[in-house]
């Protein structure tokens, strides 16, 4: 069989051999795993969307104190995929790592079903009303909730490359096919999202909370038996770094042990192997890029006579490190949307739950089903931006994705700041009409649910340019055998702007309530000012939009070379240019 025949990016199946390119990877292969991401979504924001509720009606915890609680674990589970990502770039690969990690976040939502169900784990409730769950109930709780989350540890990471994988760079029509990869992706993860807000929130707070988590429990189980269903169809990407976080250390130690040399004034007598090495090897030769000059050090030919510098690193690997750099420099920039976006499972459902949330004369809206609609717009939007914006924009600016990656993200911050500034407007009008109507404390506030609909939908939209584009920007630009590691920058991002939400709201309530005087965030929202808490998260978003212009123009994109055919070199990347929101592919 000829060569051609096979995948020309190397990937092999479960077995080590070489793959067929027309009988594996692609949309083919990729059915089998959008399927788990959609159970698995569910799952996670089936917990998620009302757990906030849960722990103030039956474990009767203060609004800050299950503000925190949620944030940290949710921050925990955006967390953890640095572990899992880690294991499987050094160790185990994505496909193992993935099978152990789910049967570990399986065996979470299933003592999570336990803790809700089972009469002696959960507290016993009359007529609507709780009592205090006892230490060793709230201890059974808690212990779920965090295997869910070392669960999640690697999976999440793991699955998105996993499906990335199933796509040839190699090949020019598969390469085209995985620049809408991570679109459809996220639009598989929506509808999960969507079906748990709609459905199981409503289930949860109606027919119970055992039903209500034991429902996307047995999903997650069938989901894994289709994805173990498509395993012959799976591409499986050769490691072809012993250790790729150690290529990181290597750089900074010679960097450093080369300090007070001075950087060649050409990039081409600094150290690199051949091109043959990389054609040989199968590896990605990478090309100098004038940023973090400090680390041209670790590749320079002579250098100091410490054991660090007796072998130079090559250019490719102090790309790699300033790939890294440069990611994390994008990756502070994004802490701040996180925040705005862990507001939608906290403080806009306990603000749902202070208005009238009456459809018709008898149903209620649960206010965690709001949520809802952000997933919405997203599935609206997903098909818009894909089908229209992305080739409107290709023939204007002759970039195959329509506009840069970074580009995205702007779009996405700036839609993000109108949807606080809406969530700041909408809180002043709730407390004018608390006030005029001489609501109490405890009353529900004479104003419909539905005024809280724009900055969920404004929130969705956004979510289609910086949430996408934040996954597919940290697996385009990754170091080519750490894209697993790569990703978890924007899992780690969300789970740093959920645990930063949590010390904001800890701080500001505390601070803001001293000496007898109203806390921003208090005990009952009737009788505090979140409208001054939304005011200052829209002047952080706002700076935070600067910072981001100014990350934007300095970060320069990945630039590879690739052999694609016999005797002929791709580039992948355009001359660089260093331009506000990088104007280069």
């Amino acid at each position: 069989m000829e060569a051609k025949d096979y995948t020309q990016d190397g990937t092999v199946d479960l077995h080590g051999h070489p793959v067929l390119a027309s009988k594996t990877g692609k949309w083919k292969a990729c059915a089998f795993l959008v399927g788990y991401e959609a159970f698995e979504r569910m799952a996670f924001y089936g917990i998620a969307s009302n757990l906030v509720v849960y722990l103030t009606t039956r474990l009767h915890e203060d609004t800050v104190s299950s503000v925190r609680n949620v944030n940290n674990w949710s921050g925990w589970v955006w967390l953890t995929p640095i572990l899992g990502a880690y294991i499987s770039d050094s160790y185990l690969g994505r496909f193992w790592t993935f099978t152990l990690s789910s049967l570990i976040y399986v065996m979470g939502m299933i003592l999570l079903t336990m803790a809700v169900s089972i009469k002696f784990w959960k507290p016993a409730c009359a007529n609507g009303v709780c009592d205090k769950a006892s230490p060793s109930q709230t201890a059974f709780f808690y212990s779920a909730l965090y295997i869910i989350a070392v669960g999640a540890g690697g999976t999440k990471p793991n699955i998105s490359t996993f499906g990335a994988d199933q796509f040839d760079d190699y090949n020019p029509h598969e390469k085209t096919l995985k620049a809408s990869f991570f679109n459809w992706w996220m639009f598989s993860s929506f509808i999960g999202a969507l079906m748990a807000t709609l459905a199981l929130v409503y289930i949860q707070e109606n027919l119970g909370w055992g039903l209500g988590y034991g429902i996307p429990t047995v999903g997650l189980i069938l989901s894994l038996l289709i994805f173990y269903f498509g395993t012959p169809t799976y591409r499986h990407k050769v490691r072809k770094t012993r250790s790729p976080a150690g290529d990181l250390l290597k750089v900074a130690t010679a960097a450093f042990a080369n300090r007070k040399l001075s950087v060649p004034s050409h990039s081409s007598e600094l150290h690199e192997f051949e091109w043959q090495h990389y054609i040989d090897t199968g590896k990605r030769q990478v090309h100098h890029t004038p940023i973090f000059k400090f680390l041209d050090k670790a590749a320079i030919k002579e250098g100091s006579p410490s054991s660090a510098s007796k072998t130079p690193c090559t250019v490719t690997q102090v790309e790699g490190a300033k790939l890294v750099l440069g990611m994390l420099l994008i990756w502070l920039v994004t802490l701040i949307p996180s925040t705005i976006w862990a507001q939608i499972n906290t403080l806009f459902v306990k603000q749902g739950t202070t208005l009238d949330s009456r459809l018709g004369t008898t149903f209620k809206i649960p206010a965690a089903s709001l949520s809802s609609f952000v997933t919405l717009s997203m599935l609206l939007s997903v098909p818009m931006y894909d089908r229209y914006f992305v080739p409107f924009m290709r023939k204007k600016t002759g970039n195959p994705r329509g506009i840069t990656l970074l580009q995205r993200l702007g779009i996405g911050f700036v839609i993000q700041i109108i949807a606080i500034a809406v969530a700041y407007a909408v809180e002043i009008k709730r407390m004018n009409v608390l006030r005029v109507n001489e609501t109490g404390p405890k009353d529900i506030v004479p104003m419909s649910i539905f005024w809280l609909l724009p900055q969920y939908v404004l929130l969705g939209i956004a979510d289609v340019f910086n949430c996408i584009g934040l996954l597919e920007f940290f697996y385009d630009q990754s170091p080519e055998d750490m894209q697993s590691l790569g990703t978890t920058f924007f899992t780690s991002g969300i789970g740093v702007g959920n645990f930063l939400n949590s010390f904001l709201v800890t701080v500001v309530n505390e601070t803001t309530g001293r000496g007898g005087s109203k806390s921003w965030i208090g005990r009952n929202l009737n009788d505090s000012h979140l409208d001054y808490y939304y005011g200052f998260l829209l002047v952080l978003s706002a700076l935070n939009l600067g910072a981001f212009l100014w990350a934007s123009s300095v970060y320069v994109y990945k630039r590879e070379s690739t052999q694609v055919k016999e005797g002929y070199v791709q580039m992948e990347g355009k001359t660089i240019d260093i331009s506000p929101l990088g104007l280069q592919v």
